[in-house]
């Protein structure tokens, strides 16, 4: 090469050098920080197997937030002070190639009738067990703790499930003797008596899910405990076939009733939950026979987008929808902004391709009240049952002194109190420190029950129940349209489902005016109010399949403005 080839190739290249230095250096995408806000199961255990997070961060922030928001919205009544150390050992565990599954340091609340022996006490809501140590698990609890979940809190309650109180005094949900009173943060605002503005409609709570205060919450529902808060709190929530997931080390109501289920932001993780709570069949609850679990207790593999398409959804229009002509106090329908938005709902399902039928429940729409499910009420009041033509029903007043009382005794020497009757005179004697401020009404009609002279009426309201909820109820409609589920009004469908023990979902849709009728309620549209789905029993897969094809053709979930 020429000496002047050689200069012209060097200053070339010097000048290549020169430009480039004057260039810029290319940037590097900084990864935004992990959030838990709005945050799913699948999004954390994505950012903690790429190296984004770890369970220490994720308890942190949740933590965190408890802190931010947990005292404005009452949400739990423990927090778990070893939180952060189970995280740092399931992050080592992970770290050493050991990742026991979907829920592997993830944190969930446990609504604080389920009893955790480790980590926080289990007060039912009660004041005389607010510092009680259960000397045992609850076998969800167990089944969490070994899938690798991190239980962060005990979610509040209504006290005893919504069994303390009564009439005269009207009872507002999520309150209790341990905490107090909680509030929703769709509108967290309190009336002047304490009250809260927006009803977080217990027992159970939605309150900490829906301010992502942990990933997804345990509850329980004899009544509706577990559809009406995920409802009012914009949640998913799944109250299964009764015997879906062990009752056993849950404060009962009623085993005739009772389950526990998943509350959660979301139908995969709610999905992902419930697989995790139900476990094997558990000798210490017969009921756990009765339904068959999915391969792996994994249920994920049935939500699938398009299963709307082709599918048969029920509308039981009459006495739930619309108002039934000339009946007063039964059957009277929707608002007009309620119908408005199931019109809206229905839509929204043909249009995902399922074929609609209206569908009336015969035990909806019976002008008879022997015949009609709504007109047999709960029976609360010391007087009722003295008419043998009464209609109310006496199941649960007479199974939770019966269930109450045998699982005081499974408990130990440190326990307050052996028996109903004992809790009913230490709330007496602790009346000037909170036990109750709503009375115990309710628990005094339950102490007088004779479990021997009352077992003859018990018995007979139980098949009342139970052909009203399924002959009469769900079964019908389900068996002559050939349905795969009934689609009813936000929670509505609950009556029917708890009795029946079959299962049902509430998915979030849309927003209406609070019809709170304080003078604090609002008429703008910040009320949840969404559907829930029933199915046959032991039918999970095809209702968690269409609850989830809904919620992808919907997508209508809006976080709290209250806890950004």
């Amino acid at each position: 090469m020429s000496m002047r080839l050689a200069l012209t190739a060097t200053t070339a290249l010097a000048a290549f050098a020169l430009a480039s230095c004057d260039k810029p250096a290319p940037k590097v995408e900084a990864k935004a920080p992990f959030s838990v806000y709005e945050a799913s199961i699948p999004d954390m255990q994505a950012a903690m197997k790429d190296g984004r997070t770890t369970s220490k961060e994720i308890v942190t922030q949740y933590l965190t937030r408890i802190g931010m928001y947990g005292g404005k919205l009452n949400a739990a009544i423990a927090v778990n002070a070893n939180a952060i150390a189970e995280a740092e050992a399931l992050d080592a565990e992970r770290k050493a190639g050991k990742v026991r599954g979907p829920l592997h340091g993830i944190p969930v609340a446990l609504k604080d009738n389920i009893m955790d022996k480790d980590d926080m006490p289990t007060s039912g809501g009660m004041l005389a067990f607010k510092y009680y140590m259960a000397p045992y698990d609850a076998t969800l609890t167990a089944n969490l703790k070994k899938a690798g979940a991190i239980i962060i809190a005990k979610s509040t309650m209504s006290e005893l499930a919504g069994w303390f109180g009564g009439e005269p005094i009207r009872t507002p949900g999520g309150y209790n003797g341990a905490i107090g009173q909680s509030y929703n943060p769709y509108d967290p605002r309190a009336n002047d008596d304490g009250t809260p503005v927006m009803e977080v409609a217990g027992s159970s709570s939605g309150v900490g899910v829906a301010a992502n205060l942990w990933a997804a919450n345990v509850g329980t529902s004899t009544g509706g405990s577990i559809e009406a808060p995920s409802n009012a709190n914009m949640l998913v929530g799944i109250r299964p076939s009764t015997g879906r997931i062990s009752r056993y080390g849950i404060v009962p109501l009623s085993l005739d009733q009772d389950t526990a289920g998943p509350m959660a932001k979301t139908v995969t993780d709610a999905t992902i939950m419930l697989g995790v709570l139900e476990g094997d069949p558990d000798p210490n609850d017969p009921r756990t026979t009765t339904c068959t679990p999915p391969a792996n207790h994994d249920y994920t593999p049935f939500l699938k987008a398009d299963a709307l398409k082709g599918a048969r959804i029920g509308i039981p229009r009459g006495g739930i929808y619309t108002a039934l002509e000339g009946v007063k106090g039964r059957g009277q329908g929707l608002k007009p902004e309620e119908l408005e938005s199931m019109e809206a709902a229905i839509a929204a399902l043909k249009a995902a391709g399922a074929e609609v039928i209206d569908s009336d429940i015969p035990s909806a729409v019976a002008k008879d009240d022997a015949d009609n499910l709504a007109a047999h009420p709960i029976c609360q009041k010391a007087s009722e049952l003295k008419d043998a033509k009464e209609l109310c029903s006496n199941v649960l007043r007479y199974s939770m002194k019966r269930d109450f009382n045998a699982w005081l005794a499974s408990l130990d020497d440190k326990a307050p109190v052996k028996t109903l009757t004992e809790f009913l005179k230490w709330n007496i004697d602790h009346k000037d420190y909170g036990a109750i401020r709503y009375g115990q009404a309710r628990l005094e009609v339950a102490d007088s029950m004779d479990l021997e002279k009352d077992k003859a009426r018990y018995e007979a309201d139980r098949a009342s129940d139970l052909k009203l909820s399924r002959d009469q109820g769900l079964d019908a409609p389900i068996k002559a349209n050939n349905l795969d589920v009934l689609m009813f009004p936000g929670a509505s469908g609950a009556n029917y489902a708890t009795k029946a023990g079959y299962p049902i979902m509430t998915v979030p849709f849309g927003l209406t005016a609070n019809p709170n009728p304080g003078a604090k309620g609002s008429p703008d549209k910040t009320r949840p109010f969404g559907v829930s789905f029933v199915g046959k029993l032991c039918d999970e897969p095809k209702m968690l399949a269409i609850g989830y094809a809904f919620e992808q053709a919907t997508k209508k979930r809006v976080p709290p403005k209250a806890t950004p």
